[in-house]
């Protein structure tokens, strides 16, 4: 009959000898050292963050209550306008949003302009549409020399400064089809989708910057890497100091 208290039954959990129970506790602690580094930092990240507009948000603030209520000036339109063209030229925004915003900020593009201006304005921007719905690549010449000719004189309605990235950005959102005023799912809905995109939670964890990287990115992406072979070269250093204790040999 086969003795089934033999040396083939190990549990890390209840170790029967000295050296496995070392093996087991320094296990736990290096665990414990690499589990608060990563959670404890995700934990303070949260309780230390606080709503941080971008400027876009502000301005558009500002702006917001004379837009709604049509009595908007030029510079609440340009400031509208453009805090709608900030959140155009982010990577993720569902296309429902991006529809809204696009005809909501053409809108206040061709409210800047006076009725001899929109029309060629808008004959510009109906042919780079028509060149755009015949493309499969935006590389195209032909689709490039049309948005080029559209960047600097839809840039000064706005004024954009050239240098602003959103002025190349501005050509490809313009719709011909505008409402004639904002629809009333635009007044419902932008000041939502403004703060959805425009205002995060930022603290001195984020601001911070070390060796030339945002604080949260260095610590996550080099740090923690650094500090998980740190642990590995700790654990088989005690773990080998132990061995020549007990007088063990691998």
């Amino acid at each position: 009959m086969n003795n089934p208290e033999n040396g083939y039954h190990i549990s890390f959990f209840k170790p029967t000898t000295e050296q496995a129970r070392f093996n087991r506790n320094l296990v736990i602690w290096l665990a414990s050292i690499w589990f608060v580094a990563i959670f404890g930092f995700q934990i303070a990240l949260r309780v230390l963050e606080e709503p941080t507009p971008e400027p876009s948000y502000l301005a558009f603030q500002n702006a917001w209550q004379d837009v709604k209520a049509g009595t908007a000036d030029a510079q609440d339109l340009e400031d509208f306008g453009t805090a709608a063209l900030s959140v155009l030229g982010k990577v993720a925004i569902e296309e429902n949003e991006r529809t809204l915003l696009s005809t909501s900020m053409s809108w206040a593009f061709f409210q800047l302009l006076t009725p001899d201006q929109q029309i060629p304005m808008k004959e510009k921007v109906a042919e780079l549409e028509q060149i755009e719905s015949g493309i499969s690549d935006i590389r195209d010449m032909g689709y490039l020399q049309a948005k080029g000719n559209l960047v600097e004189v839809t840039a000064a309605v706005f004024n954009l400064d050239r240098n602003d990235p959103r002025t190349m950005i501005l050509p490809i959102e313009l719709s011909t089809q505008y409402p004639a005023e904002l629809s009333e799912e635009a007044v419902e809905e932008l000041p939502g989708i403004m703060e959805k995109y425009l205002v995060h939670n930022q603290s001195f964890l984020t601001d911070a910057r070390f060796l030339g990287f945002p604080f949260h990115y260095f610590y996550t992406a080099v740090f923690l890497l650094i500090l998980f072979v740190g642990l590995c070269w700790l654990y088989c250093v005690r773990a080998d100091r132990r061995n020549l204790i007990l007088g063990i040999e691998d």
